[in-house]
């Protein structure tokens, strides 16, 4: 490693953008990665995380590490998605100033712009509406993550920028049948189907609501694109109370689309079905992703090759999920 190598701090690197993250940089000669994993260093201890940063000489930070979970995890805990996202963010993004690191990434959800908001959802949507009531607690917390960055760049003239991305899909994600989301909760269903030969699969709702869906290594490509973008340049495409940036791939799909992709990635071909006395959600949830585009980065994984890749990596990992 040579001298003049960055130390990147990537906060909550075992997660599934985390992970991604480390992926992006671990060969990069001009980056050592700072890496604690949670029995290392309690996030969540004002005092501990004071101290890692006054002692680790830090020169940049991704900060990916949040209490995540499905609608009926975010119904349950709300106190704990609340405190603990604040927590994380809260002790991080100060203990990175008081030690004096000045350029920082923070990642939050697509969750943060109101329930309503008009489609494709900008930047600007922010703060203009309600959110969903199932995850508001959460949704909360990472606008006070945006908020915190946009406060000690004003103050302190600091470099600490946001990224929001679309739902995520991808290696390390949770394949728990009762508590993942849709990407991966479909291909294990589906792969199973084709395991037991099961003449069909059910699917919730109509298969009509549109979503975007973002392979997690697009996402952390992203990231280290943001992060590193020249400070006029990105100031030149934001606003100082208006700087978190959209990442997605500006296009979305039909659940309906989705699970005939899957099906096809995973080698199933019994039916799909669709229950239409179960809920269908939001109508649409699609990213503008314009600022993203301005600043000159786009995705590169399409959905089906995405897919794929997430269903090899599924296969080699499938013992983790039994249960």
């Amino acid at each position: 490693m040579s001298g003049s190598a960055k130390r990147v701090f990537v906060a909550g690197h075992n997660g599934m953008v985390g992970s991604a993250i480390v992926r992006q940089l671990e060969h990069n000669p001009e980056v050592e990665l700072v890496l604690k994993s949670r029995s290392e260093l309690n996030l969540l201890n004002q005092a501990d995380v004071q101290a890692f940063f006054q002692k680790e000489s830090i020169d940049q930070v991704y900060l990916a590490a949040a209490k995540v979970g499905g609608i009926v995890a975010n119904n349950t805990y709300p106190a704990d998605f609340i405190y603990e996202n604040l927590m994380i963010e809260c002790n991080i993004i100060h203990a990175a100033h008081m030690a004096d690191v000045n350029d920082l990434v923070f990642l939050g959800s697509s969750c943060i712009y109101p329930k309503m908001a008009e489609q494709p959802m900008k930047e600007s949507a922010l703060l203009t509406g309600t959110l969903e009531p199932t995850n508001e607690p959460y949704a909360i917390a990472k606008i006070a993550g945006i908020k915190l960055c946009e406060s000690y760049n004003r103050q302190y003239g600091r470099n600490y920028r946001s990224v929001m991305p679309t739902n995520l899909y991808g290696e390390n994600d949770n394949f728990h049948p009762a508590n993942s989301h849709v990407i991966p909760a479909m291909m294990r269903r589906f792969h199973e189907a084709k395991l037991n030969s099961t003449p069909e699969v059910v699917v919730w709702g109509t298969g009509k609501p549109m979503r975007e869906f973002l392979h997690v290594d697009d996402m952390a490509a992203a990231s280290v694109f943001v992060a590193n973008v020249d400070q006029a340049i990105y100031e030149s495409c934001t606003e100082p109370m208006l700087s978190h940036i959209n990442v997605g791939t500006g296009k979305d799909c039909t659940i309906a689309e989705l699970a005939h992709t899957m099906a096809e990635v995973i080698g199933y071909q019994g039916e799909i079905v669709f229950d239409t006395s179960k809920p269908d959600g939001t109508p649409r949830k699609l990213m503008n992703v314009d600022t993203l585009k301005n600043l000159g980065w786009t995705y590169s994984i399409e959905l089906k090759e995405g897919l794929q890749m997430t269903y090899e990596w599924f296969l080699n990992h499938q013992d983790d999920f039994r249960g």
